[in-house]
């Protein structure tokens, strides 16, 4: 059977990789993840990934303590550099090929994102994940998830959340809140939807890249989503 996605990016929050700790990351869960993505790349799909960094530091937050924004933003993405190399480390301890590629040079850790080097990397079966998100203050991990899936030309992006999708207000505060199959970008602008901020939608939607939000917390959900089954919301 044909694949429906060659090239797909997963983004993961930083929160995702916390468990049930309310910090920092927990091992199980990395594992976890790490095999779901063993499992997508053995199906013959290059994978990319970007990691958010909220588990062990949050840049907006740490206005509320003193910490200028933009020192903040930047101390939020070397936490995003701790967690690429947690996920790096997990994803070659059951044998997938992996390099980190930062946005900015941190060479005595991992590479400096470039774009072709990336590209040849994947073509080779490796898994890229993206560090440091854009490399510029102000702007979201997810701005930059859709930043480097319309560089890498993926055919979608995958958003893994602690929800199955997309639902019409917080399904853990609403027990009817219902969940949408599909949105459209101006949709999700216009309801003002929390899936992702604006400039990550904009982005996405000037470069046709999909975004399909699932949760990666049930097992097999990213291979399943990948195939087009499961349970999910494409915003396209």
């Amino acid at each position: 059977m044909p694949l429906k996605y060659k090239r797909v990016l997963l983004k993961i929050s930083g929160e995702a990789l916390m468990g049930k700790q309310s910090f920092g990351i927990d091992p199980s869960t990395i594992i976890r993840i790490s095999n779901e993505i063993e499992t997508v790349v053995q199906m013959g799909v290059e994978v990319c990934i970007v990691v958010g960094g909220g588990n062990i530091f949050r840049g907006i937050s740490a206005q509320e303590v003193g910490i200028e924004r933009t020192t903040g933003d930047y101390m939020g993405m070397l936490a995003t550099v701790m967690n690429a190399l947690a996920m790096q480390n997990a994803l070659e301890l059951i044998g997938i090929t992996t390099r980190v590629q930062s946005a900015f040079p941190i060479s005595s850790v991992c590479e400096t994102y470039i774009r072709r080097r990336a590209e040849r990397h994947l073509e080779k079966g490796r898994v890229i994940i993206f560090a440091a998100g854009t490399g510029n203050p102000y702007f979201t991990t997810d701005t930059a998830a859709a930043l480097r899936a319309s560089e890498m030309n993926c055919n979608a992006m995958f958003k893994a959340t602690n929800v199955d999708g997309v639902y019409s207000s917080d399904p853990k505060k609403n027990k009817d809140a219902k969940r949408y199959k599909e949105l459209k970008y101006m949709e999700v602008l216009g309801k003002d939807l929390k899936v992702m901020d604006a400039a990550a939608v904009s982005l996405a939607r000037e470069n046709d890249v999909p975004v399909i939000v699932f949760s990666i917390h049930e097992k097999g959900a990213f291979s399943n989503v990948v195939s087009g089954n499961g349970d999910f919301t494409i915003i396209k």
